[in-house]
């Protein structure tokens, strides 16, 4: 599987893996011109701003493990770009990293980071 099947598979399931835990979906894929961000969801409380990594091994890590400091920066400037645009601006949020691995045999295995980032 390539790539960018990859990350669409691992999107899929974690969409749905959100939404059985009782999250609202606001937005997947969120563009704009600095990057995107993977998945926008909400509970009563806060918005949570979600970063999927989806990986067919942890042979070169957890997929937790590629959300580094610069990725966390980028996502907190795109999360700050997204509230501003839908005036959400005094809403409480949150940062999550969902990792995923996927083998070809088996049950994907996930990971839910809340508050990761």
């Amino acid at each position: 599987m390539d790539k960018l099947k990859l990350g669409k598979k691992g999107e899929e399931l974690a969409v749905k893996f959100l939404q059985k835990q009782g999250l609202k979906i606001l937005a997947r894929n969120y563009k704009t011109p600095q990057g995107e961000l993977d998945i926008i969801a909400k509970n009563p409380k806060e918005i949570i701003f979600i970063e999927v990594k989806t990986r067919t091994s942890q042979e070169f890590g957890k997929p937790a493990e590629a959300v580094n400091y610069r990725k966390q920066e980028k996502l907190k400037l795109l999360a700050q770009e997204y509230l501003c645009t839908n005036k959400l601006e005094n809403s409480n949020l949150r940062f999550d990293v969902l990792a995923i691995v996927i083998r070809p045999q088996g049950k994907p295995k996930i990971e839910w980071l809340q508050g990761a980032i």
